[in-house]
């Protein structure tokens, strides 16, 4: 499979170092980067523009570069004909983006595929909709240095606090949109559920933890279940889970598998 990347970051490495243990199966085409990016994270080229990157006719386009450029680039790709993945799943929060690129996904041929991330029990959840959902929470705890660069900050000394202490209580939307940088399976949650309006969620800042603590509930026609992961920390990204690239590296791992669980 010839895959391009949008990003040169942490995930972008850990894609590329992926695809080069599987040569037989993948191949990354190029990146597209910023005009900083000098240096590729793998042995692909980087382009400055998204015409540069479909011209070597990638089979799958995966994002990892934030809100900004699933703004600029996922309709474009999906509207090309080409498969997405988004991995900044918290900009579909923004219900223009979000009609923009479902548009695209539906009027072309191309599908739009988001990974699990660290939320856990995503395939329970969407499961669970097809009966009928009527509850959703997600609460999520991380170390006060992780919500360090994020709103949080504006109401909180974080280097302050000793206790475990709710950052914020509200929907899927404000989540993902207040915190950019740490909601995304906030969204992933409402996109899987409830919707973003629907799906209730809280976001905790706890000394006591070093991990990434999510939980997810939820309640429905099928019964209730209660999950929880003990999320470690991505190395390169105290800010997200280590999980949420292995998601990624399984999704991969499905789209040429023989057997698909």
């Amino acid at each position: 499979m010839k895959i391009a990347l949008i990003g040169n970051g942490a995930i972008a490495k850990l894609i590329a170092q992926f695809c080069a243990q599987h040569p037989d199966r993948f191949t990354i085409a190029a990146a597209l980067g910023l005009a900083s990016d000098t240096a590729s994270v793998g042995k692909h080229p980087i382009v400055q523009n998204l015409k540069d990157l479909l011209a070597y006719k990638p089979e799958l386009v995966i994002e990892c570069a934030g809100h900004s450029a699933v703004a600029a680039y996922a309709a474009p790709v999906l509207e090309a004909g080409v498969d997405l993945v988004i991995v900044s799943t918290g900009s579909l929060a923004d219900a223009t983006l979000w009609e923009k690129v479902r548009a695209a996904a539906l009027h072309s041929k191309a599908r739009l595929k988001m990974p699990a991330g660290a939320l856990p029990g995503i395939d329970a959840l969407a499961a669970g909709k097809m009966g009928g959902l009527s509850k959703v929470t997600l609460r999520s705890s991380k170390n006060p240095r992780a919500w360090k660069g994020t709103p949080a900050e504006e109401k909180f000394d974080l280097d302050a606090i000793t206790a475990p202490t709710v950052i914020f209580s509200g929907n899927a939307r404000a989540a993902a949109l207040t915190f950019p940088k740490n909601a995304n399976i906030a969204a992933t949650a409402a996109l899987a559920g409830l919707g973003f309006e629907d799906t209730t969620v809280e976001l905790t800042a706890d000394p006591g933890v070093s991990q990434n603590v999510h939980r997810l509930d939820a309640e429905g026609v099928f019964g209730s279940m209660s999950l929880v992961i003990h999320a470690n920390l991505s190395p390169d990204n105290p800010k997200t889970s280590h999980m949420a690239a292995l998601s990624i590296i399984r999704l991969l791992e499905n789209e040429t598998a023989a057997i698909v669980i």
